[in-house]
């Protein structure tokens, strides 16, 4: 196997760190480390995956080649030597080696055979087009809540479901839950897909660097694809079945309220100040006009703070949360004021956000007395 092309060195370093997540995973195959390079006339592809989530790219190639030809090479390797280099690289293939020869630079990594390599997913079927930025932004709405290692299976991951009004996005940790609508998008048939977090994590990487661009979302088998102008991102789907989420977010007898974001945000700040990594929870009392916010840890402090509480009407409520979860999902809303729902100490509290893209609700389950270190 012999040829010689050149690539564009910030190009392809860009491509390599892109698949380093997935070429150093460790995974039940050796091979996985390796990148699977196609040489073609015109054409570069690389290929990586570990099993779970795949990666291929394409970048336009000068090359004076006739023919195609593929090899492996360390993923890692190649993309520590390709991002110490500089300008224009020329690659040529010589003894089972490539050679790199940039500025006066010359190293050579050795190839493989691509007998070994996994199958690589093909023939996708594209479902629909969305713009990268809105989709990113999506995500980015639920993504903060899916666990890291969730003893159920079906918690560490974001399910995506269409229909033929909306797609929406929904993530829960067992304590907290994200869901977010969307009317702008629509499948004729409807579908689900319950993707594990590596996967979200990934795809949130390769649309932050591919921002403005439209993505198509297809399958490819039993596979979730997502493809941008030079990338096919493929991700294997969780089989154990996501919670059944809606009624839990019904809000038949709940009071609704709102809220200032920017001193609630302060308040639970504080609140967390005196948590010391303990699991103390901090109580909310909601009265007409005023929500009153007190947390007593014993071995740190004392909280005592009152907000303003409008839209309110009702007796009062007394019901209790643990502040870090509050937080994290608060964060995400974009108005200065937030709308919320409670209804007594055993069911949660829900917020809402509604704008003409998008419909976002996050709940957080109460605190009893007996859970909590108070």
């Amino acid at each position: 196997m012999e040829g010689m092309f050149t690539v564009a060195q910030k190009e392809l370093s860009s491509l390599l760190s892109a698949m380093q997540p997935i070429c150093t995973k460790r995974t039940t195959l050796d091979i996985t480390e390796y990148i699977l390079v196609h040489v073609a006339p015109r054409e570069l592809i690389l290929k990586a995956t570990d099993l779970e989530i795949s990666l291929q790219s394409t970048m336009v190639l000068e090359s004076e080649l006739t023919e195609s030809f593929d090899f492996l090479i360390s993923g890692r390797r190649i993309y520590e030597l390709v991002k110490e280099m500089e300008g224009e690289i020329i690659c040529s293939l010589r003894n089972n080696q490539l050679f790199l020869n940039s500025g006066g630079i010359e190293a050579a990594l050795n190839i493989k055979s691509t007998d070994e390599f996994p199958p690589f997913p093909e023939r996708i079927e594209n479902l629909m087009s969305c713009e990268g930025n809105f989709l990113l932004a999506m995500i980015n709405k639920v993504a903060f809540v899916i666990p890291h290692n969730n003893a159920s299976a079906a918690l560490n991951g974001m399910l995506i479901e269409c229909n033929n009004s909306q797609i929406s996005m929904v993530a829960t940790d067992g304590h907290s839950l994200a869901c977010v609508t969307s009317s702008k998008y629509a499948l004729a048939q409807e579908s689900k897909w319950l993707i594990p977090k590596r996967a979200v994590v990934e795809l949130k990487k390769l649309l932050e660097e591919h921002e403005g661009n439209d993505i198509f979302l297809g399958t490819c088998g039993n596979q979730l694809v997502f493809s941008g102008k030079n990338f096919n991102f493929f991700t294997k789907l969780i089989s154990e079945q996501f919670p059944h989420y809606k009624p839990v977010l019904a809000k038949e007898g709940f009071l609704p309220a709102r809220l200032v974001k920017d001193p609630l945000l302060k308040t639970l700040k504080r609140a967390n100040c005196l948590l010391a990594g303990q699991f103390v929870s901090t109580q909310f009392r909601f009265t007409p006009g005023i929500l009153k916010v007190s947390l007593n840890n014993k071995e740190v402090g004392k909280l005592d703070e009152t907000l303003t509480l409008n839209e309110f009407i009702g007796d009062e409520i007394d019901s209790r949360f643990y502040s870090p979860y509050l937080l994290n999902g608060l964060q995400v809303f974009s108005d200065d004021s937030v709308q919320c729902f409670i209804k007594n100490a055993a069911r949660p509290i829900i917020f809402e956000s509604q704008d003409k893209d998008y419909n976002l609700t996050f709940l957080v389950m109460p605190v009893s007395m007996t859970q909590s270190e108070n």
